[in-house]
């Protein structure tokens, strides 16, 4: 009874074990998937709009930048501003406003309206008191994602652009490129750098510093340039590549059913 008690016991702790060496690989997974699931609907959605209706929503969102230059307190939203603000470039009733997409450390995913923990557990947040990402001149888009968690890749990698590298927002059917011409670590309530500029069409990447200390923040700003040729024509569509979580179940049930496997057998052998 005590061997078959101490087995139990084992495999117990065994599992725990194995569970938590897992669970950054599969819970990264798991957002990966929902991340590229929330980008494929989107571009679905984009799809689907009509002409009048897309040059209503992009020209909504302009519109709004150009009122944000003349607002006295631009930190502060009324909750009618607020609802404003959540209703523009979402074309389909989730939050999600686009996508950004950043080569040098293999990053897209999908940008929603705010930056409460929620969103950013799990993708990337626009900060309401800055610029929409539609670009134009004197506007300052301003985009927050979180670094470092166990459970999504995010903006970990922020801190390996470099001045010169380049990552683009793609939002509605446009393609907004930006180049790394700026990175500063600042404390948390120093918004100077996020102010917008006269005339200069900025995007700034915003996560903590240091990595799991997270006393400061990095500000990676860019300013606008002219789309890449072999970006101009790249689409994401709704029929991309998207693993199915039951797919990689399998992957990480079957090791932990072998090794269960082998433990309860081992006593039965060794009687024998």
């Amino acid at each position: 009874m005590r061997k078959h008690l101490s087995t139990i016991v084992l495999v117990i702790l065994l599992l725990i074990g194995l569970s938590l060496l897992l669970y950054p690989t599969v819970s990264d997974y798991w957002n990966s998937f929902h991340q590229t699931r929330a980008i494929a609907t989107y571009a679905e959605n984009v799809a689907a709009l009509d002409n009048a209706s897309y040059d209503a929503i992009w020209d909504a969102a302009r519109q709004y930048n150009r009122n944000l230059c003349s607002r006295s307190n631009s930190f502060l939203l009324s909750e009618e501003q607020k609802a404003e603000y959540e209703s523009l470039l979402d074309i389909s009733g989730q939050g999600v406003m686009g996508y950004i997409e950043i080569p040098e450390i293999d990053v897209s995913l999908p940008i929603y309206h705010g930056t409460e923990d929620p969103v950013l557990q799990v993708a990337v947040g626009h900060l309401e008191w800055t610029s929409l990402p539609v670009g134009g001149e004197s506007t300052h888009c301003v985009l927050s994602g979180h670094r470092g968690l166990p459970s999504a890749k995010l903006f970990t990698d922020l801190d390996k652009l470099r001045e010169g590298d380049t990552f683009l927002l793609r939002v509605l059917d446009e393609i907004l490129t930006y180049e790394v011409d700026q990175i500063l670590i600042v404390e948390p309530q120093d918004t100077a750098a996020l102010e917008i500029a006269e005339g200069e069409d900025y995007c700034t990447l915003v996560t903590c510093t240091p990595y799991g200390i997270n006393t400061h923040r990095l500000l990676v700003r860019g300013h606008r340039i002219d789309n890449i040729e072999e970006v101009k024509t790249v689409r994401v569509t709704a029929d991309a590549v998207q693993l199915e979580p039951m797919l990689v179940a399998p992957v990480v049930a079957i090791p932990m059913l072998l090794i269960l496997l082998i433990l309860l057998l081992l006593p039965r052998r060794r009687k024998k």
